[in-house]
C-alpha cells in the first residue's frame, strides 16, 4: 500500500522508451525497405513491358533508354548510333517544348490576372520587332545562329565523343563546367539542384520523369500551335471560351479541326 502513488523508477521509463523508440525503428525499416522493392519492382516491370497490350518489343529496344516502352513502329531505332541520336534530340526537343510551354501558359495567366501586361505567344516576336528601342531584326536572328550554332556544335562534339567537351583546351579554361554524368546531362552549373547527384536509381527516375513531361510539353505545343490555327487565340482564352459554354465551343465547332462539320 505505501507504494501506491509512487512515480516508477527512472530506469525503468528509459528502458520502456528505448524498448518502443527500437521497435518504431524496426518497422519503418521495414516499410522503406519493402517501398524501394515495390519501386524497383514497378519500375523494372514498367521499363520492360510493351508500349501498348498485344505488342510485341522490338528486338533493337532492350528497355535501358529513359522512357523506352517499345515503341518504334518505323523502326528508327534499328541502327544503335541512329538510336543513340534520336534519344538525344527528343530529350533536347522536350525540354525546349517545356520551356515553350511555360513561357506560353504563364505570360497568359498573369495578364489576365492583372499581374503582366504581354502579348500573346503567336505575336510577342512582332511586337518586340516594332517596338522602340529593339534589336533590328537581321543582327537579331545573326547573333541567335551564332550563340545557337555555338552551343549546338558543342553538343554535337559532345556526342560524337562524350566526355570530350570537359577536355583542357577545349573551353578557355572553363571546360570543367562540362564535365557532366552523362551524355546530355552536363550536371555542374546547369544542374544547380544536384539532381543528378543523386544515386543512380533516383537519377533513373529523373530521366524518365524528364522525358515523359517533355513528350507532353511536345504535344501540348502541337496543340497550342493548331489551337491558334483554328481559332486565332491562345490556349488560355481557348480554356475560357469552353468553359463559358462548354457545349458549343470545342475543337467539332470552329469550322477547322474538322472540316465537314
Amino acid at each position: 500500500l505505501e507504494g501506491l502513488g509512487r512515480p516508477a523508477p527512472v530506469h525503468r521509463n528509459t528502458e520502456m522508451a528505448f524498448a518502443v523508440a527500437n521497435k518504431a525503428q524496426a518497422s519503418f525499416a521495414r516499410a522503406q525497405k519493402a517501398s524501394r522493392a515495390r519501386t524497383v519492382q514497378v519500375k523494372a516491370l514498367t521499363q520492360s513491358t510493351s508500349w501498348a497490350p498485344g505488342f510485341a518489343r522490338p528486338a533493337h529496344l532492350k528497355g535501358t533508354l529513359a522512357g523506352d516502352f517499345g515503341f518504334d513502329p518505323l523502326g528508327l531505332g534499328k541502327d544503335p548510333e541512329a538510336l543513340r541520336w534520336y534519344a538525344q534530340a527528343e530529350l533536347i526537343h522536350g525540354r525546349t517544348a517545356m520551356a515553350a510551354v511555360a513561357g506560353i501558359l504563364f505570360p497568359s495567366i498573369l495578364t489576365k490576372a492583372g499581374v503582366l501586361n504581354v502579348p500573346e505567344w503567336y505575336e510577342a516576336g512582332k511586337v518586340y520587332v516594332e517596338s522602340e528601342g529593339a534589336i533590328p531584326f537581321g543582327p537579331l536572328v545573326a547573333s541567335m545562329h551564332i550563340l545557337y550554332g555555338f552551343v549546338e556544335i558543342k553538343r554535337w562534339q559532345d556526342f560524337r565523343k562524350p566526355g570530350s567537351q570537359a577536355e583542357a583546351g577545349t573551353f578557355g579554361g572553363f571546360e570543367s563546367v562540362f564535365g557532366g554524368v552523362d551524355n546530355g546531362y552536363p550536371g555542374g552549373p546547369f544542374d544547380p539542384l544536384g539532381l543528378s547527384r543523386q544515386t543512380p536509381e533516383i537519377f533513373a527516375d529523373y530521366k524518365l520523369k524528364e522525358v515523359k513531361n517533355g513528350r507532353l510539353a511536345m504535344l501540348a505545343f502541337a496543340g497550342f500551335a493548331g489551337q491558334y490555327y483554328a481559332t486565332g487565340k491562345g490556349p488560355i482564352d481557348n480554356l475560357i471560351d469552353h468553359v463559358k459554354d462548354p457545349w458549343h465551343t470545342t475543337f467539332a465547332d470552329n469550322g477547322v479541326s474538322v472540316p465537314f462539320l
